[in-house]
């Protein structure tokens, strides 16, 4: 969980007060809103699937280090074209570039850096996240479900501060920002900050705070959420 001398040492650019915009965020502008909040010079892991876009809004003099489970360290944007390099990917076998100085090693290695403290940031994806900063993205407990544990519940417990990116609600419109997880754990009181379409929520020990809101009011959550919001 994030304390309040963590959330002190966050980017400059976010602001205590909610700011607004005028319309929910695309996944890429999400991913660009997530990027701008990591902090220059971090070591940062990107979950498979929506968070391995932010690699693509990293400006590279930030001089943060990519790092994938399946062993590399200074992974750079997605590649393109003559870039792809079919040996060359991150943990969801995405094609990836490399950055001057990248370094390859040991699947093992790299699970000791994440189990180790190393890592600054991990982004993640989530079917839920309670209002304590426990964190459910493995399985939705349906019997005819595929469990999909990967890394992270060793990024969960292992980085120094975890981001969460989602939608704010499921296709029926269930809220996945819950008091309670109903689905199985990935993580307890693991996660510091849920990005979302229409708002990015701090969690912290004395209660959930609207940081900004995208196409949204700060009432208009109240109503759908089951959470209390500062």
């Amino acid at each position: 969980m994030t304390t309040d001398a963590t959330a002190s040492t966050r980017s400059a650019s976010t602001s205590e007060a909610p700011m607004t915009m005028d319309h929910p965020l695309s996944m890429d502008e999400l991913a660009a809103v997530i990027a701008r909040d990591i902090p220059a010079g971090a070591f940062v892991n990107l979950g498979i699937g929506r968070p391995t876009k932010i690699a693509d809004h990293l400006p590279e003099e930030l001089g943060v280090v990519l790092h994938t489970e399946n062993g590399m360290l200074g992974m750079g944007p997605k590649a393109e074209g003559a870039q792809i390099d079919p040996d060359l990917t991150n943990a969801g076998k995405v094609p990836v570039t490399e950055l001057p100085g990248a370094a390859y090693f040991h699947h093992a290695d790299s699970f000791a850096m994440m189990r180790g403290g190393h890592l600054d940031v991990c982004v993640l994806g989530a079917y839920q996240v309670s209002e304590h900063g426990d964190l459910a993205n493995w399985h939705t407990g349906k019997p005819d479900d595929i469990p999909a544990v990967g890394g992270a519940m060793d990024l969960a417990i292992g980085a120094k501060d975890v981001y969460v990116m989602m939608t704010l609600f499921t296709k029926s419109g269930a809220p996945k920002l819950v008091p309670q997880c109903t689905y199985p754990l990935t993580g307890i009181g693991c996660v510091s900050r849920v990005y979302t379409e229409v708002a990015t929520f701090d969690l912290r020990p004395h209660g959930v705070h609207v940081l900004e809101t995208y196409g949204t009011t700060l009432n208009e959550l109240r109503s759908r959420l089951d959470v209390e919001l500062h």
